[in-house]
């Protein structure tokens, strides 16, 4: 499939991804590469485009990343931005030095050439995100300044004829206003090109590039369930059908139910053409992680052991070609194979087959995408959009969400506070689909020494896109009391285990991170908008909070109350949901009723 690329040149800047992502939102593909990639490579992809990101270093210093000055005198279009518009200056001529006034956050930036093909239909003036301690004192030969801000000179310089452009700041990130037309006024109006990157096109050309590769030949595909393996297994199945064996392995680290509601998607009475095989493998898995407590060994170990199953499968239905995995793009980037970026975690998926895998080839159909354009596909595709839009999920699974050593006491803890963790969010927050993720994890237990008090251990963390500390500090409170109800199944034993103020005390610091959190808020809200001594005082009344939890804690155990209302809304989160509190409440109190039930005598090892 012949497309436009614009390229992407990292020279260490954190906003890598960002930008690759920004050029595809107008429909154009682009790929990032590391700025010590060959000349002759860049020529030989003909790109459309070419974009320096941004970096830590400084250019003018010896050991700094650099590029050739032929780079700019290939007649393809160029944008540096920040870090790359200081070394377009420096290599062609200009003078870059360190700043007087160095420059972070939201700057009025005022724009000088309104006629400029960068600045089209944008504002005269228009907020941009600066972060810079060196500037550009002086434009190269042939370069014109087209903004300026208060304290630097040059916020913007082009060379129109030359299709040049640097640019001191940001316009990939969401603080500057116009960032987004800037970028498409580059990639679509000075670098031409035609923006047909869609995801019915991908797919279609996918579909029949599966076919010639594949020819009669067999295919075994890693199916986890998650959003990437799914829309793998739809492109695949689309393709080729029957010669398609999705092999879906139950690890036991998986989100609760999980392995059923795959097996419903993707089984014999789901909606894909292809041979569905469900291995459960939960004990063989809880056996290699004995002992292990180090995440990275963990993920190493789980990834071996997909290979080692794939290929006892792939023995049982016979010769087997090729090896199909959902790869996607980020995976490449965060193992170190894509641009400069250092390796941020290794991936189970990513690197290549071992020397002793029986497969041909591995196929990845969606290697190139991102998260987004994924689900783009997916929906395409005509999967469930349950499914689709379902949150991000590791490959390692519950695995490297449980800190310290993996048991299946832990995993049932963590599954079922997580379900409901997630059932809550999904009924009470209408904007379910903008939080990037929520999940619950599992601490070390050790410090309390009791097997049933595993469930005092869990923690659970919320990561949002939403920055409204309000609405995080509620869900820091639903998190909580999920945690704690999915450990009501035995009460008695977990009050007589939380009997000390001391023990009732820690377990209430590791169950739930809420207050803690409730005070982090408080801080970082009031940073910015009021007094040291305001910031000082609510700070201190969430200490204070801290402190008297644990003690109403311990009480209502020895008084065998429902632990949950140790679990209440404080005063830095009003908009609480109250239903969810009386559900939350009801459901302890149900579960009391039960455990009591069963605390008769030859129930208590229940």
């Amino acid at each position: 499939m012949k497309r436009e690329t614009v390229v992407v040149l990292d020279f260490g800047g954190q906003y890598n991804q960002l930008v690759a992502r920004r050029v595809r939102e107008c429909n154009v593909y682009c790929e990032i590469y590391s700025y010590k990639t060959d000349l002759e490579k860049i020529k030989a992809m003909n790109p459309k485009g070419i974009i320096l990101t941004g970096g830590p270093n400084s250019c003018y210093e010896a050991d700094s990343p650099t590029c050739n000055k032929e780079l700019f005198e290939l007649g393809i279009p160029v944008l540096g931005l920040c870090y790359g518009a200081q070394l377009m200056m420096h290599v062609l001529g200009g003078k870059v030095e360190k700043a007087d006034v160095s420059e972070y956050g939201k700057t009025e930036v005022l724009v000088d050439k309104t006629d400029s093909k960068i600045f089209k239909d944008v504002s005269d003036k228009t907020i941009c995100w600066m972060s810079h301690t060196d500037y550009i004192s002086q434009v190269a030969p042939g370069f014109e300044i087209a903004a300026h801000t208060a304290d630097c000179p040059v916020a913007t310089a082009q060379n129109e004829e030359k299709k040049l452009y640097a640019i001191q700041f940001h316009p990939e990130v969401l603080h500057t206003v116009e960032g987004k037309k800037m970028l498409s006024n580059f990639v679509l109006g000075v670098c031409g090109c035609a923006g047909d990157w869609k995801m019915d096109a991908f797919v279609e050309h996918t579909i029949r590039e599966i076919r010639e590769k594949v020819g009669d030949g067999k295919v075994l595909l890693a199916l986890s369930g998650g959003v990437d393996s799914s829309v793998a297994a739809g492109l695949l199945s689309r393709a080729i059908g029957k010669q398609l064996t999705c092999v879906f392995v139950d690890h036991g680290l998986l989100r609760k139910d999980e392995g059923d509601e795959v097996e419903g998607v993707f089984g014999p009475n789901g909606q894909f053409d292809l041979n569905f095989i469900r291995v459960n493998a939960q004990q063989r898995y809880y056996d290699k992680l004995a002992g292990v407590t180090e995440p990275e060994a963990k993920r190493k170990i789980i990834g071996e052991e997909f290979i080692r199953i794939f290929e006892e499968e792939a023995k049982k239905i016979g010769a087997v070609d090729f090896l199909a995995q959902g790869t996607i793009y980020p995976d490449v980037v965060e193992s170190g194979l894509g641009g400069e970026s250092a390796v941020i975690k290794s991936h189970h998926n990513v690197g290549g087959l071992p020397d002793f895998v029986d497969f041909k080839e591995i196929i990845e159909p969606l290697r190139d995408l991102f998260k987004d354009e994924v689900r783009k596909a997916g929906l395409e595709l005509g999967i469930p959009e349950r499914l689709v839009f379902r949150q991000p999920f590791p490959g390692p699974g519950l695995g490297i969400r449980i800190i310290g050593e993996v048991t299946a006491e832990k995993v049932r803890i963590v599954q079922d506070a997580d379900f409901i963790y997630r059932e809550e969010v999904d009924n009470a927050a209408a904007e379910y689909k903008k939080a990037s993720n929520s999940f619950t994890r599992a601490s070390k237990d050790s410090t309390l020494g009791r097997a049933d008090a595993t469930a005092a251990s869990a923690s659970a963390r919320w990561r949002s896109t939403d920055s409204n500390s309000r609405r995080q500090e509620a869900s820091f409170s639903a998190a909580a009391l999920a945690v704690l109800r999915a450990a009501s199944a035995r009460p008695r034993r977990l009050a007589r285990a939380w009997e000390s103020s001391r023990d009732v005390a820690w377990a209430w610091r590791r169950a739930s991170s809420w207050p803690l959190a409730a005070s982090n808020s408080c801080w970082v809200c009031c940073r910015r908008t009021a007094s040291r001594s305001c910031r000082a005082e609510r700070a201190s009344n969430c200490s204070k909070r801290l402190r008297q939890e644990p003690a109403r804690a311990a009480r209502e155990a020895r008084s065998s109350r429902p632990m949950t209302r140790a679990i209440t809304p404080g005063p830095f989160c009003p908009r609480s949901s109250e239903k969810m509190r009386e559900r939350a409440l009801a459901s302890s109190a149900s579960s009391h009723s039960g455990a009591d039930a069963a605390a008769s005598p030859g129930a208590g090892s229940a």
